[in-house]
């Protein structure tokens, strides 16, 4: 009868701790504590701590799907809420594959699992409109056709897809709908450019609020007029967020990165709290326009906030703080980051191979290899950040190996980067005909910045006669500027063929091959 007590007590204690709101390192202790005292079975509590970890802004998604794979029973409501999280994180894949396991563990979907899953079929990459068909069909088969959140589910799903017009079908049968039906449609209209249909909408409009100046902003930005954007904006009766992260997009759009930074800080002297999208752009500004200070006052009040630094949030930083030149506190960001995406990896593995850490950003290529799950793989931008590493250290048979790889292993077909890496790497060692191959071997079109590399590495390794045959190369391109005649001048300068100077010389004669003078600029403060 004690212990009965004891455990009661405790699970009104945990309980009260939990309707607390904690931070990442309460939940952490929290969890600790449930463990501590027995009742880490217990069918509430963990619940509550999946939907805490998983759903709150300073909860963590990895350690919520850690908590749901050791959970022996799972409920609906726990599919719900993992969902309903990976639907707006960077994985939305996975809320598809949890619903996938719900339907196959027979556990029965409802109309608080559509709606989410819907999202996440509409946010995956290259859409997911087969996988949102079919789970239409089942709704529709369910008696769930005509749920308000579900329709407004599917006319973002098929807008997000790319299906506007099986999304104006939904709005169209719906008999009631809310702004938001109206909003998405709109705004699904203008991204496809239909603005004549996107008008006719925002007329028959019934009720107009603050989601309907922001599609106003949002249609004025993707169309570049941002000084229209700003009327609007400045005709608000009022605004939210929405309203101020179009305003900062569309000044990123035209990279007026100092006027995206001040409407940041106009933002935060009108109390209106940043949002993830807010945080993300701004970081995108502060690594664009170099402001490394301002990038680490955000971090700051990221970790004020008690905020999870996670997803977008977190490869934005990694990005900020790497094209800022601060290595250091990029990769204490990706190591902090609980569930990677691959554009994590792509912008630590990048970062390092462009400032010279060649030998680091291959050994996290090889820590992200070992990973090997269905979440992360590399992709192109991977193996982008690989072959420059390789390029950079000097590695041809490893960069070799890579390449290879990348095509027989993930199935990922070379472009012209890719290749442009390769004749890098064998031009700086010296392969030059090596290089000049893989050229001419290309299955894609050929790019005249290849032949130019080659060209700057003819005259490094003195090699004439191959110069001579990429000069042709080039000639046959049409794609001769007069800095390739200066180059394949000096060359020949350099190897004392005079006779091919001057005949070089003489047949650009008329051609303007001055150079303007070079001009520098600063910022006075």
């Amino acid at each position: 009868m004690h212990a009965l007590r004891t455990s009661a007590r405790a699970e009104a204690h945990i309980a009260l701790l939990l309707d607390r709101s904690p931070s990442i390192k309460h939940l952490a202790c929290i969890h600790a504590l449930v463990t501590k005292t027995g009742l880490a079975d217990h069918p509430w509590l963990r619940a509550k701590l999946i939907a805490l970890s998983a759903l709150s802004r300073c909860g963590s998604l990895a350690h919520a799907r850690s908590l749901f794979d050791t959970t022996a029973v799972k409920t609906a409501f726990l599919y719900n809420t993992l969902i309903r999280a990976y639907s707006s994180s960077v994985f939305p894949i996975e809320s598809i594959h949890l619903y996938n396991q719900m339907c196959v563990s027979g556990v029965s979907s409802d109309y608080l699992t559509f709606p989410f899953v819907l999202k996440a079929c509409g946010r995956a990459e290259e859409g997911h409109a087969k996988k949102g068909a079919e789970i239409h069909c089942r709704i529709v088969r369910i008696g769930l056709g005509c749920d308000l959140f579900v329709q407004n589910a599917l006319i973002f799903m098929y807008s997000q897809c790319g299906q506007v017009e099986i999304a104006r079908k939904v709005f169209d049968e719906m008999t009631e709908r809310t702004v938001v039906s109206w909003n998405t449609l709109i705004s699904a209209y203008d991204r496809c450019g239909d603005f004549e249909s996107a008008d006719q909408l925002l007329c028959l409009m019934p009720e107009k609020n603050v989601s309907s100046w922001n599609a106003l902003i949002t249609r004025y930005v993707r169309m570049g007029d941002i000084d229209a954007a700003k009327k609007v904006f400045d005709e608000m009766p009022q605004r939210d967020a929405i309203s101020w992260n179009a305003l900062i997009a569309g000044c990123i759009s035209i990279k007026n990165y100092r006027d995206a930074l001040e409407i940041f800080k106009m933002m935060l002297r009108s109390k209106i709290e940043p949002t993830e999208l807010t945080i993300v752009s701004i970081l995108g500004a502060c690594a664009e326009a170099g402001e490394l200070a301002i990038g680490f006052d955000i971090h700051d009040y990221l970790k004020h906030k008690e905020l999870r630094i996670d997803g977008f949030v977190g490869n934005a930083l990694i990005d900020m703080y790497a094209k800022c030149g601060d290595l250091r506190m990029a990769r204490r960001v990706f190591d902090e980051i609980g569930m990677k995406h691959v554009t994590s990896w792509n912008a630590m593995i990048v970062s390092l191979a462009v400032h010279g850490h060649c030998e680091e950003a291959l050994e996290l290529f090889s820590c992200m290899e070992k990973e090997n799950n269905r979440i992360v793989k590399p992709n192109n931008v991977t193996f982008l950040g690989v072959l420059t590493a390789c390029s950079h250290k000097g590695l041809v048979k490893e960069g070799q190996v890579f390449f290879d790889t990348m095509i027989r292993v993930y199935g990922i077909e070379p472009d012209i980067k890719h290749y442009g890496c390769m004749v890098d790497l064998l031009s700086r060692c010296g392969r030059l005909l090596d290089a000049y191959r893989t050229i001419k071997d290309m299955p894609i079109g050929v790019n005249s910045v290849l032949w130019k590399t080659l060209l700057s590495a003819c005259r490094v390794h003195g090699d004439v006669e191959l110069a001579e045959s990429v000069f042709t190369e080039l000639t046959a391109l049409g794609q001769v500027c007069d800095e390739d005649y200066v180059l394949m001048s000096n060359i020949y300068a350099e190897a004392e063929r005079w006779q091919d100077v001057h005949r070089l010389r003489g047949g650009t004669i008329g051609r303007s091959i001055l150079k303007p003078a070079g001009w520098s600029q600063i910022e006075l403060k």
